[in-house]
């Protein structure tokens, strides 16, 4: 008898493994890499929401995230925020203020030596920390963890051999159920069947969606109240897929 295969959610995640190493391992810069090619969009959409257009958003977008895998900024990371999205809306903040800065001493000076602006005086570029820029940016970290744990469990099932299962029963999964008969009849299965394969595939988005969402946090937290404020951050907005909490044929 083949033993189980280990958990994911005992394996470190990423967000760990970067905090962990606190410097430039291949481990950790590999960790870090991957999570900020998972979360380009929000970083994307942040910068848009800010009043660039999309070129200088993208150019900006490229050059934030090689900031912050260059060097040996992640040593700045503070494990006790906890949760990566908190990190990288921070650094971004701080990214958006420099390049900001460095605009305005450019308009002013033409490249020109000059005294440079001190943080806090008058001439400083505003980049208020606002509590709608917080909410904007959970709201597309949120959308951005939905997408990918779709396409997780599409992927699954692509392996093997279940696309047209998948794509029969994601409607179930985004919150506008089609028609069972019609898929039953489509899939050469019972009502009942149907009923076991929807719940079957609802339990592995969750999963999915815990999974994706452990990636963010340390090691030993609890993905359980990050999936709470998840569901409330797209429930606020209209946006939230069908049965992202417990696993239940509802």
């Amino acid at each position: 008898m083949q033993p189980d295969a280990p958990s994911p959610y005992f394996a470190p995640t990423r967000w760990s493994l970067v905090l962990r190493a606190r410097g430039p391992s291949p481990e950790a810069r590999t960790a870090l890499s991957d999570l900020c090619g998972a979360y380009w969009n929000p970083v994307f959409r942040h910068l848009k929401s800010q009043g660039t257009d999309d070129d200088t958003a993208r150019e900006w977008t490229q050059a934030f995230f090689t900031h912050v895998l260059s060097g040996d900024r992640i040593a700045q990371a503070d494990p006790e925020r906890g949760r990566f999205p908190s990190y990288l809306l921070v650094a971004l903040r701080r990214f958006l203020k420099d390049r900001r800065l460095a605009e305005t001493r450019m308009r002013r000076g033409g490249g020109i030596a000059h005294e440079p602006i001190e943080p806090g005086t008058p001439n400083e570029p505003a980049f208020p920390d606002t509590g709608s820029d917080t909410a904007r940016f959970d709201h597309d970290w949120a959308l951005t963890v939905i997408a990918r744990s779709l396409d997780a469990v599409a992927a699954d099932y692509a392996a093997s051999g279940r696309s047209s299962v998948f794509d029969h029963l994601k409607p179930w999964l985004e919150g506008h159920a089609g028609n069972p008969t019609s898929a039953a009849q489509a899939l050469g299965l019972s009502e009942g069947a149907l009923k076991v394969a929807i719940h079957r595939l609802r339990r592995r988005f969750r999963e999915a969606v815990l999974l994706e969402i452990r990636h963010t946090l340390p090691e030993n937290e609890d993905p359980a109240a990050e999936l709470q404020y998840l569901i409330e951050v797209l429930s606020s907005a209209g946006t939230a897929p069908s049965h992202t909490g417990p696993a239940s044929d509802r």
